[in-house]
């Protein structure tokens, strides 16, 4: 399961930015996924508590934003959505069409510490 392994790189670096911002905890952590990144939502939302385990993110809401996948044509002059990027092929036109804009994407988006951060 490689979301395990998304997302231990998610926590590393939500941990370090909260430690150096003074936090004790974290309360929420949002995640961007693309519809062709290859991670799974159901399983990032398994592999979350395992991954937080006795860090200061453990208890901390995972959300996750899925991004679907878009093409650029070049001979619509538009972003179109597609369900499968490898037909390679504008879904309005059908012109040959190799430019994925979204859809990869494994992002951090935010992370949430507490209102009153320890004296």
């Amino acid at each position: 399961m490689h979301e395990l392994g998304l997302l231990q790189s998610v926590v590393r670096a939500v941990d370090a930015a909260a430690a150096k911002a003074g936090a004790g905890s974290v309360e929420r952590v949002g995640v961007r996924v693309g519809a062709l990144s290859g991670a799974v939502p159901q399983a990032l939302r398994g592999a979350w508590p395992i991954a937080t385990a006795g860090t200061r993110l453990a208890g901390a809401a995972l959300e996750i934003e899925e991004l679907g996948a878009a093409v650029w044509c070049d001979v619509c002059g538009s972003e179109q959505p597609v369900d499968q990027f490898y037909a390679l092929r504008c879904p309005a036109c059908a012109a040959p069409c190799g430019n994925l804009i979204r859809g990869r994407e494994f992002a951090l988006a935010f992370a949430e510490v507490p209102d009153q951060l320890p004296d």
